[in-house]
């Protein structure tokens, strides 16, 4: 890894983000002989975030899925400590928070999503006064297992965000190993739980939602369907149904994920196409932006007409990489079905794993075992094996 302190620069391959999608997909072009790869990131610590829902589950800690970003970034990437503030497009190039302009040949764009903190009126203040708190935010999921522990009676209240969302499906993780929890702690039946839901079902998918319908039913969940969190305060929880706005009182915890929509600089670039949220609009195949040659992405940023997911993002690193080399080679493209994946957990122990393409058909990696049966063995390779992979696999483009 090396430094680039300069005011202006320019690299064969910048890539702006360094989370998983930015740093495997570095990693692979560096492998594959890219010789100037640039990567642009403003955090110091990088996190293996799936682990987050288990934070929020009381079954792991946030040091365990933490390291210094200097340590994950590939051998040979250039390291630009800096946030992005604008970009070019006809460059292309981006200018930084530090005023450097850095031009590329070709520029992936994967920095993520921003917190739409205007679509909830009054979540960071429920957050900062501590009666609310999410396992998507960073700052409050070391909050959530303390406050979800210790109920005994009361109003709790769960979300699962609308898309876009970083695999806002696991947001039912929470819910359900808090409602196991509470289960075998015997206090389940004092206490009055509510899902809410943006679409009619969990998953809008048949198969996968039935045993979620069941899950939901047995534990006592009171679901509000193609509903979303309008305003908070004073723990009270607004919501917007298709009856009619619903305000639900005193309530003593609210697990609320935020809305995310594109960063403000992509739209104002005009990398974005027409999806309300601001993604960028790229050919959801091939990953490369629909006017813009030079110009790719990958991940939660990018119209990729799917659910983003970290699964996903390994599907989408090997075709954008082999893409990158087509196009310089004029070879054929790859192209990328869609592939996703939403591991739920069910109870503490207890996971199913929903693989689906862009048109939801099924799309499992272990073709002869229903995965989407709840199993320990899934959720120990959920939590203990896959960050193993990630750390010294994925982020080394080796998978």
């Amino acid at each position: 890894m090396t430094g680039d302190r300069g005011r202006a620069a320019h690299h064969d391959v910048v890539v702006v983000g360094g989370g998983n999608a930015g740093i495997s997909l570095a990693a692979r072009l560096l492998r594959d002989g890219v010789r100037d790869v640039a990567v642009i990131e403003s955090r110091s610590v990088h996190r293996y975030r799936p682990l987050l829902n288990y934070v929020g589950g009381g079954e792991t800690t946030m040091s365990a899925l933490e390291r210094p970003a200097e340590r994950v970034l590939p051998d040979g990437c250039t390291a630009v400590r800096d946030e992005v503030v604008s970009v070019d497009p006809g460059g292309p190039s981006v200018l930084t928070a530090s005023g450097r302009r850095i031009g590329a040949t070709t520029l992936v764009v994967c920095p993520g999503l921003d917190e739409d903190w205007d679509a909830t009126p009054g979540l960071r203040e429920a957050y900062a006064a501590g009666w609310a708190a999410s396992t998507f935010d960073d700052g409050t999921a070391a909050a959530v297992w303390p406050a979800l522990r210790g109920l005994r009676s009361g109003r709790v209240v769960f979300t699962v965000p609308p898309e876009p969302a970083p695999c806002g499906a696991t947001a039912l993780k929470p819910l359900l190993m808090a409602c196991d929890h509470w289960g075998r702690a015997g206090v389940l039946a004092g206490l009055e739980v509510h899902l809410v839901l943006p679409g009619p079902a969990p998953l809008g998918l048949p198969g996968p939602d039935a045993r979620l319908e069941g899950t939901l039913a047995a534990y006592g969940v009171e679901v509000h369907r193609e509903a979303r969190v309008a305003a908070m305060g004073d723990h009270g929880v607004t919501l917007r149904t298709p009856a009619g706005e619903r305000v639900l009182g005193d309530v003593a915890f609210a697990h609320v994920v935020p809305h995310y929509r594109a960063p403000r600089w992509v739209v104002d670039g005009g990398l974005a196409g027409a999806h309300p949220a601001g993604l960028v609009d790229i050919d959801p195949l091939t990953l490369r932006h629909r006017r813009l040659g030079a110009v790719w992405s990958l991940g939660d940023v990018a119209d990729v007409r799917t659910r983003p997911s970290g699964g996903a993002l390994r599907k989408q690193v090997a075709v954008l990489a082999a893409n990158i080399g087509a196009a310089r080679s004029g070879g054929p493209m790859q192209e990328y079905d869609g592939y996703t994946v939403m591991p739920i957990t069910t109870s503490r122990r207890r996971l199913m794993l929903v693989e689906v393409d862009r048109e939801g058909r099924p799309q499992p990696s272990v073709p002869f075992v229903d995965l989407v049966r709840p199993r320990a063995l899934t959720w120990w390779v959920d939590r203990y094996a896959l960050p193993q992979v990630y750390w010294r696999r994925i982020l080394r483009g080796r998978v």
